[in-house]
């Protein structure tokens, strides 16, 4: 029989920071699949900040949610009734209808997960596109090399405190991490393992990065911008690397902020600024997959998770992560009582 299911949908296009608001939780009947066609009960959710774009209306490199239609975004799930051999009852799955307690989907646009491997979820972490954009960020585009100096701003995140760690593995000397609270500084280095952890609210950050790394940064991986790509600039070493992986600080901006006053050091440092996107690089998931699965296997890579129980509270979920009220992996935990 078709199931009723609820979900989240855009509600209103947020200007500046959102609010509750801007979203609406309804209610909705999911048919049974047909041919070739899967109903997953979703048990997890992934909330990250790329999804703050796709409510405004742009062009970005995805779509643009859509008034009163349900939000989409990572998801891990069981399969409980299929119209494909392939993918039977029971098995656990992944897929991009988030943001719902049911998704209906076809077969082949899932990817069937071994729970043996790995906590499902961590395939909406470090498994996931989370750990492969932490992944090509050091190994493509501001690739470290044996005796780097590292800085990994926005450290205590899902992306940042998978980056700090990838960056020692792949060589890197001394690695310094920037998060909010002396809670999560203290976090990057008893468990993630950075060599400084430092607070950006205690203020002049340019001064204390230049104390943390007297000899200067060679790569710089980049997810806050603003003061942080300032200061980084300041103390970048001659043909320092930097991956422009995101800016959340001014995601929530209604108009965008004046660039680093310093950004002409780029010349004369020659500095490489690269821009990226996940999407690129598909083509590095197999070896992504295959190396962090063994380094969370034999435990020298730590990770970390906010967990929200309920799909009432997954808006909410969002906006703490916007705030920076996560360490690790922001999810959303649908438990069976939810559904």
């Amino acid at each position: 029989m078709p199931v009723t299911s609820r979900e989240w949908h855009l509600a209103a296009r947020p200007a500046g920071e959102p609010k509750p608001a801007d979203f609406a939780l309804t209610t909705t009947t999911v048919p049974d699949p047909g041919p070739d066609q899967i109903l997953v009960r979703n048990d997890w959710l992934s909330v990250d900040p790329y999804m703050r774009s796709r409510m405004n209306d742009g062009e970005s490199y995805l779509p643009p949610f859509e008034l009163g239609q349900a939000m989409t975004g990572s998801a891990v799930g069981t399969v409980i009734s299929t119209g494909a051999d392939r993918v039977p009852v029971g098995s656990i799955v992944s897929h991009f209808l988030g943001w719902r307690e049911y998704a209906l989907l076809p077969a082949a646009s899932v990817q069937v997960l071994d729970p043996e491997l790995a906590p499902v979820q961590a395939h909406l972490g470090v498994l996931g596109t989370t750990g492969l954009t932490a992944y090509a960020g050091l190994k493509v585009i501001a690739p470290v090399k044996a005796g780097d100096v590292v800085f990994v701003s926005g450290a205590a995140g899902a992306v940042g405190s998978v980056a700090g760690q990838i960056a020692k593995r792949l060589g890197a000397s001394r690695v310094i991490g920037s998060a909010g609270g002396p809670d999560k500084a203290r976090r990057l280095v008893e468990d993630f393992g950075f060599d400084v952890g430092l607070d950006y609210r205690e203020g002049d950050l340019s001064g204390r990065l230049a104390k943390a790394a007297p000899d200067g940064i060679d790569v710089y991986f980049d997810n806050v911008g603003g003061d942080h790509l300032q200061a980084a600039l300041g103390v970048m070493n001659l043909h320092g690397r930097i991956a422009l992986c995101g800016a959340i600080s001014v995601y929530n901006s209604t108009e965008l902020p004046p660039g680093p006053s310093n950004l002409p050091l780029a010349i004369g440092k020659r500095i490489s600024l690269r821009g990226m996107n996940v999407i690129d690089h598909f083509d590095l998931a197999a070896d992504h997959l295959q190396q962090t699965t063994e380094w969370l296997q034999d435990g020298s890579l730590r990770t970390a998770e906010t967990v929200v129980d309920g799909i009432d509270d997954a808006v909410e979920a969002f906006l703490a992560m916007m705030r920076g009220a996560n360490t690790g992996k922001m999810l959303v935990r649908l438990a069976p009582a939810d559904l």
